[in-house]
C-alpha cells in the first residue's frame, strides 16, 4: 500500500478579502518546512474559464504558470511561500468544471443520464482534488483554498464537494480550515464573536463542521473571546488561531507556528515529522522590519488604483529590497496624469522607475514620456512586457527619428516598430490565446542581462501577442540598443538594454512571476541595487551643493 494523501481544505466566512490566500499559503510553507511534500490548489467559483480575458479590476492580476495557464494571483503567494512552481492542476474554476461536465454530456459520456449537480459536478470538482495530487511524485498534503464566501450560490457544489470528500477519503485523512472575521465595534469597545458563530452553523447546515478556526481581527484575542468562539463553534480553544493583521505578509507563518497551528494539523492528520526549520525565514522577516535605508521606485501603469493588478511586481520589490539591505518605497503614478502633465511633475526625485505590462492604448504615451525621462535622466529603469514594448517606441522615436508606435494602438501606424506576432493573426478566440507560459531565451555575451543571470540561458513566463518588428532590429541596434536575449531560433526579441544607460533593460516576458522571498528575480535585484546608488549618488550631490552655498 503506498503512502496516503493528506487533504486540506481552507474556507472563508463572514466577508470576503480576509486572507485565505495567505492563510493556505502560510500552512503550506509551515509543513513543507516541517519536510513534507505539499501542493497547493485554488478553487475560484465564477463562470469564467479562467481570468484571462477578466479586467484587472474585476480580478487584480492573472498570474501564468510554467505550463501556460492563466490563473487567480493567489497562486503568486502558494508559489512564492512554498518556492514550488505549480501547474494549471492548481486553479479551477466553475467554468472549467461545467465545460468539462456538458463537454461529456455531449460525447455522450453519461450514458442518458440526466445530468445534475450532485452527482456529476461534484464529482468532476472531487477529480480535480485527486488530480493535483496524481502529479509523478509522492504527495504528502493538498490544500485546497475555495474561493468567495461561505454563503455564495455559486460555490455550493465546491462546498458540497469538499464534504463528500471526506466520506471518501476518510476523517483521519481530510481537515477543514475556516477563516472568520472578529470585528472590534468602536461604539461597544467590544470585540464580536457572532459573525464567526453565524458563518461556523452556516457550514454546519451544509454538513462541514470546521476542525480549526483561523480568525482575522485587528487586535489580540483574549481567552475569554477564544473560550467563547470554542464553545459556540463545537472546536477546542487551541484550535480557535488568531490571525492579527501584521504590516508583513511574510510574517504570518511566524504568527501561526507560535500558536502551534502546524502541530495541530499534524496530530489531526496523523502525520509523523520533525518540527520546521523556519530559520532563514525569521531572519528574511527580521529583516524586512529591520532595514533602515530606503529608495523610491515609481511604477508608470493604468491600474495603479487597484494595486493587486501588480501584486507580483510588489512582492518583487520586497525580495529585492530584502537582498539589498534596502526597503522600497513604491510611489503608484498612473500614466494618464502623466500624458496630462508631464512626467517631470511625477518623476522627480524618483531613484527608480518601472514600466510594467498591460493591454490597450489608454495612458500609453505617458508610459512613453515615463521612459524617455528616465533615459535621459539617467534613472534605472526595467521595462516588463508592454514595458519593453514602450521603450522600443519611446528608442525608434528619439534616437532613430522613425514616427513610430505599435499596430496595437494605430492600424495605419508610419513606422510599427511593435507588431502583431505572425502567428496570432488569424486568432478569432480571446481566451488562453496569447503567448502563454515558460519560454528558453537566450541572452547575449557580455551583457548586463548575462551579468545579472549569470547563465546564459534562462526561461521566463509570457503572456503577450505583440513583439518587436524585426524589420526594424537592425535600424535599432545601429543607434545603440542593444538586443540583449533572444528566443533561441533568433526570431523574438526578449530583452533590450541600453550599455550607455546605468540601468535601463526590458524584458517581453514577465520576471516576477518567479521572484521568491528569499531568492530575488535578478532583473528586480538589478534595479533596487542601481536605484540604492543613484539615490546615493544624489544625495552626495545635494551634500555637495549645500556645502559649497555653506562656504559662499
Amino acid at each position: 500500500m503506498g503512502k496516503i494523501t493528506k487533504y486540506i481544505f481552507i474556507t472563508g466566512g463572514v466577508v470576503s478579502s480576509l486572507g485565505k490566500g495567505i492563510a493556505s499559503s502560510s500552512i503550506g510553507l509551515l509543513l513543507k518546512q516541517r519536510g513534507l511534500n505539499v501542493v497547493l490548489q485554488k478553487f475560484d467559483p465564477y463562470l469564467n474559464v479562467d481570468p484571462g480575458t477578466m479586467s484587472p479590476f474585476q480580478h487584480g492580476e492573472v498570474f501564468v504558470t510554467d505550463d501556460g495557464a492563466e490563473t487567480d494571483l493567489d497562486l503568486g503567494h502558494y508559489e512564492r511561500f512554498i518556492d514550488r512552481d505549480l501547474s494549471q492542476r492548481s486553479n479551477v474554476t466553475a467554468g472549467q468544471i461545467y465545460e468539462a461536465v456538458i463537454n461529456r454530456e455531449r460525447d455522450g459520456g453519461y450514458l442518458g443520464r440526466t445530468v445534475q449537480i450532485v452527482p456529476h459536478v461534484t464529482e468532476e470538482i472531487k477529480g480535480r482534488i485527486r488530480f493535483a495530487a496524481e502529479n509523478g511524485e509522492n504527495v504528502d498534503v493538498v490544500i485546497t483554498e475555495i474561493g468567495g464566501t461561505s454563503g455564495d450560490i455559486e460555490g455550493l457544489p465546491f462546498l458540497e464537494a469538499i464534504r463528500q470528500f471526506r466520506l471518501d477519503v476518510g476523517r483521519r485523512n481530510t481537515l477543514y480550515v475556516h477563516l472568520t472575521l472578529v470585528p472590534y465595534i468602536k461604539a461597544a469597545r467590544e470585540l464580536k464573536t457572532k459573525p464567526t458563530q453565524h458563518s461556523v452553523k452556516g457550514m454546519r447546515e451544509i454538513g462541514i463542521q470546521p476542525d480549526i478556526l483561523v480568525c482575522r481581527t485587528d487586535r489580540p484575542l483574549s481567552q475569554e473571546i477564544k473560550s467563547k468562539i470554542a464553545l459556540f463553534c463545537n472546536v477546542e480553544e487551541k484550535e480557535v488561531i488568531e490571525a492579527r493583521d501584521v504590516d508583513s505578509i511574510y510574517q504570518v507563518p511566524l504568527q501561526f507556528h507560535k500558536q502551534d497551528l502546524d502541530d495541530i494539523i499534524v496530530e489531526k492528520l496523523g502525520i509523523q515529522c520533525p518540527p520546521p526549520d523556519l530559520v532563514e525565514w525569521e531572519k528574511m522577516v527580521h529583516k524586512i522590519y529591520s532595514m533602515t535605508e530606503s529608495v523610491d521606485i515609481a511604477i508608470c501603469g493604468k491600474y495603479v488604483h487597484l494595486v493587486d493588478a501588480y501584486k507580483s511586481i510588489i512582492e518583487s520589490f520586497i525580495h529585492a529590497g530584502v537582498e539589498n539591505d534596502v526597503h522600497v518605497n513604491i510611489k503608484w503614478v498612473d500614466t494618464e496624469k502623466v500624458e496630462a502633465e508631464g512626467p517631470e511633475a511625477h518623476l522627480e526625485g524618483m531613484h527608480g522607475v518601472l514600466v510594467p505590462g498591460g493591454f490597450g492604448d489608454r495612458g500609453i504615451e505617458g508610459k512613453i514620456s515615463a521612459i524617455r525621462y528616465a533615459r535621459e535622466n539617467g534613472i534605472p529603469f526595467l521595462g516588463i512586457c508592454l514595458g519593453l514594448q514602450c521603450a522600443v517606441i519611446e528608442f525608434a522615436r528619439a534616437m532613430c527619428g522613425l514616427e513610430a508606435g505599435s499596430s496595437e494602438f494605430e492600424d495605419d501606424v508610419p513606422h510599427p516598430v511593435i507588431d502583431l506576432m505572425i502567428e496570432q493573426r488569424n486568432r478569432s478566440k480571446m481566451g488562453g490565446t496569447m503567448r502563454l507560459g515558460a519560454y528558453p531565451c537566450v541572452l547575449k555575451k557580455d551583457s548586463l542581462a548575462r551579468r545579472l543571470y549569470g547563465v546564459a540561458e534562462i526561461s521566463e513566463r509570457h503572456r503577450h501577442r505583440w513583439e518587436v518588428n524585426n524589420d526594424y532590429r537592425e535600424r535599432l541596434e545601429e543607434n545603440g540598443l542593444v538586443i540583449s536575449g533572444l528566443s533561441p531560433d533568433g526570431n523574438l526579441v526578449e530583452m533590450i538594454e541600453l550599455p550607455s544607460h546605468p540601468y535601463f533593460v526590458a524584458s517581453q516576458f514577465h520576471p516576477e512571476l518567479k521572484s521568491r522571498p528569499q531568492r530575488a528575480h535578478p532583473l528586480f535585484k538589478g534595479l533596487v541595487a542601481a536605484a540604492k546608488r543613484f539615490r546615493r549618488g544624489a544625495c552626495g550631490e545635494r551634500n555637495a551643493s549645500t556645502a559649497a552655498r555653506q562656504d559662499v
